[in-house]
């Protein structure tokens, strides 16, 4: 397969793996670590865990755990920003199955008209690019699809989202197309991997030797990771004031459904969005609801450990 091919298909991947959940478009727990003196919290989604030989081991994503800075005792209020990798281990989803049962709300990403409940069970329609393109890294890193494996009907889950209509007039009026996102991406995609490449790092090699490899899966879940948190800084560059439809927007139309949810007495909140949203979420957290970053907390994904043999 062509570099540049690679590197398209690279990108697109993960901005489906990051930034849109599903079929888009249609009509602080327990152990939770404190954060290392040069981390700053809310500023890093995703990493890739190694072990003292320097062989990554798992992905993982972060679920951050803000408090209000004012309020005290049963009066503050806490929300979770919670990463989400919409294909993943079953063990990764059956985890946040059971965190996400300790929330007085829970919101979630769809776009879709408001108040869309998910069925439990629902699959990614290959009717749409994106959705397509999840169901194909599925089986390809022999994954599940977080649609498949979250139950969404949960009493506590809340749809905090733009509808299909507010999505595309507001993509009319910034001048913006999913083809032209989609050049931005791969453009500064083939950019990050020409940097990577002159430092000595080979990804389009190493993504052909995992193609070939005896166990594949694995090795393309490796090869993915280890560029994750360099793709999931370029999504950010979606965000800020101006922003896009795809991050800003989305963002501003899901913290809305948080202050409503604040204002009527919930206490106890999480957010669960695609990691490519939340530097953005993080930074208006802080300054438009006085929250604070308190502690992190990595939950395991991707398992990248060798299999043991039989």
């Amino acid at each position: 397969m062509h570099a540049c091919r690679l590197r398209s298909l690279f990108g697109c991947f993960f901005l489906s793996l990051l930034s849109l959940q599903g079929p888009s478009l249609q009509a602080a727990p327990p152990g939770a670590a404190a954060p290392d003196a040069e981390e700053r919290l809310g500023s890093d989604w995703v990493r890739v865990r190694k072990d003292d030989n320097g062989r990554p081991i798992s992905m993982q994503t972060a679920l951050v755990h803000y408090r209000s800075k004012e309020a005290s005792g049963n009066r503050a209020v806490t929300v979770d920003l919670i990463g989400a990798i919409h294909v993943g281990d079953a063990d990764y989803y059956q985890d946040l199955n059971q965190r996400f049962e300790a929330y007085d709300a829970l919101l979630y990403e769809l776009v879709a008209p408001e108040g869309t409940r998910i069925e439990q069970g629902t699959k990614a329609s290959n009717r749409h690019a994106l959705g397509a393109m999840q169901n194909g890294m599925k089986s390809m890193l022999e994954l599940e699809h977080q649609l498949e494996m979250i139950d969404y009907t949960k009493p506590n889950f809340v749809h905090a989202d733009m509808s299909p209509e507010e999505f595309f007039k507001s993509m009319e009026a910034k001048d913006e197309s999913l083809l032209k996102m989609y050049f931005r991406l791969m453009g500064q995609s083939i950019a990050l991997q020409s940097k990577m490449t002159a430092t000595g790092s080979s990804p389009d090699i190493d993504m052909m030797r995992a193609l070939f490899a005896e166990d594949r899966a694995r090795h393309l879940k490796i090869t993915m990771a280890r560029q994750m948190d360099q793709m999931e800084s370029i999504l950010a560059t979606f965000g800020g004031e101006e922003g896009s439809t795809i991050i800003t927007e989305r963002n501003k139309a899901a913290l809305q459904v948080l202050r409503k949810q604040i204002e009527s007495g919930k206490k106890r909140l999480g957010v669960f969005y695609g990691a490519g949203h939340l530097t953005d979420m993080d930074e208006r957290l802080q300054k438009d609801f006085g929250l604070e970053p308190t502690k992190v907390t990595w939950l395991t994904a991707w398992d990248l450990k060798e299999k043991a043999s039989p």
